[in-house]
């Protein structure tokens, strides 16, 4: 099979970019056809699908509680107490790389002032403004101007990288990082003969704010970890930066993904780094970076380790919340497209599945129930990413009116009644998280009416149409997208 799959590489490529949207359509429209030729089938599949999502609701509210738990422990936790007891803390380097396009200067300026407030000497703390060469020379040099003056002395060091698109390369983050990250081998770590196994290196979105206790946090669980050249670190992604400013129709789904990046810290066995994320300079060096060809980044890199490092890589969770922006432009319309489209190319990932698959299928020396569990894993988190909302929401209710004959049995009356109830049982998980999120979020701001706090939890029978919105339709189309060949360029999300 190997030599076929080298032979033929692009055509099987190309099938995997079919696979995703083929098994999306063929399961939103399997109760619509099914349902007039096995309809039993079709009755237990939704029903038991339902039960999976209970399931899966049921778990995402426990590891909720454990995450939530641990954070507020790690918030006031002691952690440079701890990282002074390393003799050689002091040789640690944390470059951040700060991707950015036309960004509003206080935009950057938030995220620099969260790391000049760390408790981790922010000596130590080298932060790369990652710039586009597209951006207007002198909108960007004034920026970095400004920021320079502010900012100096503060940090070890404070850079600024252009990165220019060159043949071969696709505009966005992983060909701007993939850059900034080789431009800061060669012009730090090698100029000023650091010592590349104590630097680390942290993907970070322009709009991201970390906790101040972040890098402490970090340096410890780097020098404590025997297995810190295979491992990556993510926090709490939590898109609460300007959540009390955004309509509700964006505010739930929102909400949601943040308790959702919350609830999967605990969840070793399903934690891949993505947005805000750190490895080792060294991991990052070995495996040859980003991929400036791709538009997906964050999963992107942690399986290009994976299979380059033979397999053994882990995330492990740094339990304290990354504040980020949620998407939001100048009106309610154009807010709702710009969080469609950010969702759509966060979707997108779905365009690493064919050559993480090849590469599964290709590796020989990794351990097999090791790269199948991962395998298994993005797999499920994309191929059903469409599907989840047209079977839960819908379910029978729209086949049995179609097929008003199956719907008269007892068993076309007896699923949906079962289904709905397990559902409905589901909506108490629903709860748990409301209370996580009402302890995590940013107090609200003066500005704010009392009465957006009060009617907050009544926001969420909006659930529905935003899942719709942006989570089903945006999957959709980044699956069909892909199935056609129409691939899409990336595009800056806007945060006024």
């Amino acid at each position: 099979m190997r030599d076929f799959i080298i032979k033929h590489d692009k055509g099987i490529l190309r099938a995997l970019e079919i696979l995703p949207g083929f098994v999306s359509w063929n399961l939103i429209l399997l109760p619509y056809w099914g349902i007039f030729v096995f309809p039993v089938f079709v009755a237990y599949f939704i029903l038991f699908f339902n039960i999976y999502w209970f399931y899966q609701s049921l778990q995402i509210a426990v590891s909720s509680i454990i995450s939530h738990t641990k954070i507020q422990a790690a918030k006031i936790y002691n952690w440079m107490a701890d990282v002074k007891g390393f003799p050689d803390y002091q040789k640690v380097r944390h470059v951040v790389i700060i991707p950015t396009y036309k960004e509003p200067i206080h935009v950057l300026e938030r995220t620099l002032s969260s790391l000049a407030i760390q408790d981790f000497p922010t000596g130590q703390i080298i932060p790369v403004l990652a710039m586009e060469e597209k951006e207007i020379k002198q909108d960007r040099e004034a920026k970095f101007e400004e920021l320079f003056k502010k900012f100096k002395g503060v940090f070890g060091h404070l850079y600024m990288t252009v990165h220019e698109l060159v043949p071969g390369e696709v505009a966005g983050k992983a060909s701007n990082e993939r850059f900034a990250a080789i431009w800061i081998k060669e012009n730090y770590i090698d100029l000023n003969k650091i010592d590349i196994n104590y630097v680390t290196v942290t993907s970070c979105d322009a709009d991201h704010k970390f906790h101040p206790k972040h890098f402490a946090n970090l340096a410890f669980r780097f020098l404590d970890n025997p297995n810190r050249y295979k491992t990556f670190w993510q926090p709490a992604v939590m898109f609460y930066n300007n959540i009390w400013e955004i309509p509700a129709i964006t505010r739930v789904p929102n909400t949601l993904m943040s308790i959702y990046n919350m609830s999967q810290l605990s969840r070793r066995d399903k934690l891949i780094n993505g947005q805000n994320y750190t490895l080792s300079y060294k991991l990052l060096d070995s495996v040859g970076y980003w991929d400036a060809d791709k538009i997906p980044e964050d999963w992107g890199i942690f399986f290009k380790a994976f299979y380059k490092s033979g397999g053994g890589i882990e995330v492990e969770p740094i339990y304290l919340p990354l504040m980020a922006d949620a998407a939001q432009s100048t009106s309610f319309w154009k807010t709702l497209k710009t969080q469609y489209e950010q969702i759509k190319r966060w979707a997108w990932g779905v365009s690493d599945d064919p050559w993480v698959i090849k590469s599964y299928l290709l590796s020989k020396d990794i351990p097999f129930w090791d790269k199948t569990m991962r395998l298994i894993q993005i797999v499920w988190a994309h191929f059903l990413w469409p599907v989840n909302w047209f079977l839960i929401t819908i379910g029978l209710t729209v086949p049995t009116l179609i097929n008003p004959a199956f719907g008269r049995t007892a068993l076309g009356y007896t699923v949906p009644k079962l289904s709905s109830f397990v559902l409905t049982i589901s909506l108490a998980f629903l709860v748990i998280m409301l209370i996580i999120d009402y302890i995590q979020k940013p107090p609200r701001p003066k500005e704010v009416s009392i009465w957006r706090v009060i009617f907050a939890p009544f926001e969420f029978v909006l659930m529905p149409i935003a899942g719709l919105l942006f989570s089903a339709l945006p999957g959709l189309d980044a699956h069909t997208r892909l199935m056609l060949g129409k691939y899409i360029e990336y595009k800056v999300t806007e945060k006024v």
